[in-house]
């Protein structure tokens, strides 16, 4: 079946019972226009030439030496980003779909620069969660498109419903770490491939264990994102990693955004170099 969507209405917005049974059968819920044009505007501000991200950012090589950049912090903090990764029309959202509180896991901007941006192998996120001690797969990510996102410059890709196969061993796969590319391709036989094409301000809610992927960008413009991540509170991580044990978090309205007065304060963020998340990724 085709991609299914929804358009966001700040006004109107529920989950309804549709979106629901598509996050539950599909892995994924697709919302069109999470950001008004405004809200995009102000969270682009702030991360573009950002000192502080420029500093923190590192590289993921693939197997032709092209590089995706991306900065990650673990608490979500009271700046404009804080404030999206907090708000109702995002972690409130991811609540209503896993059914149940949730923590902010980490919020992570990704870079994939025209021509150069590389790609990632097909994964789970809950295969490398798995190792971070979360028992359960009560996980997801919120991917919120910075740029429109196509085919051209490596949108993310999916294998609808791959979420009901449960987790997929993951190890060394070309330079990265992924899940088994046989298994993938047996997955992908029964699983709908869908390209997520989207336009700045669309937003795809996914399941920890939707098997996903994309391409490099062999386009002349850019692909950001902006990506917060989330454990369900009964989830709590059984041993110290990367990322943080339950840390209640403290929900703001959406209008939050807009009213925040602060674009960046690094404090409390907890953001993550990369010989710290190698560091981490060796132990585990």
């Amino acid at each position: 079946m085709p991609l299914k969507d929804y358009i966001f209405d700040q006004e109107t917005f529920t989950v309804t019972d549709d979106m629901q049974s598509c996050f539950n059968n599909n892995g994924y819920l697709l919302l069109r226009g999470l950001l008004s044009s405004s809200e995009l505007e102000k969270v682009k501000n702030v991360v573009e030439n950002n000192a502080v991200i420029d500093k923190f950012a590192y590289g993921n090589k693939d197997d032709k030496n092209r590089v995706s950049r991306l900065c990650l912090w673990n608490h979500p903090g009271n700046d404009v980003t804080g404030m999206v990764a907090r708000c109702s029309k995002v972690a409130g959202t991811c609540e209503k779909l896993l059914s149940g509180e949730v923590y902010h896991y980490h919020t992570k901007l990704m870079m994939k620069e025209a021509k150069t941006g590389g790609s990632f192998v097909w994964h789970q996120d809950y295969g490398y969660w798995y190792r971070n001690g979360c028992l359960f797969p009560d996980m997801m990510t919120v991917f919120i498109a910075l740029d429109k996102c196509t085919r051209e410059n490596g949108c993310l890709q999916i294998l609808s419903g791959s979420h009901l196969c449960g987790r997929v061993d993951h190890g060394v796969v070309g330079r990265q770490i992924g899940a088994d590319a046989d298994r993938v391709a047996e997955i992908s036989k029964v699983c709908e491939h869908l390209y997520i094409e989207l336009n700045p301000g669309d937003a795809l809610y996914f399941h920890g264990n939707v098997i996903h992927t994309s391409s490099a960008n062999n386009s002349d413009t850019r692909r950001w994102a902006f990506l917060c991540a989330y454990n369900k509170a009964s989830n709590n991580p059984v041993k110290e990693h990367l990322h943080p044990h339950y840390t209640p978090l403290t929900q703001v309205a959406d209008t939050a955004i807009m009213e925040c007065s602060v674009p960046w304060d690094s404090t409390g963020k907890d953001l993550v170099t990369k010989d710290r998340r190698e560091r981490f990724v060796m132990a585990s």
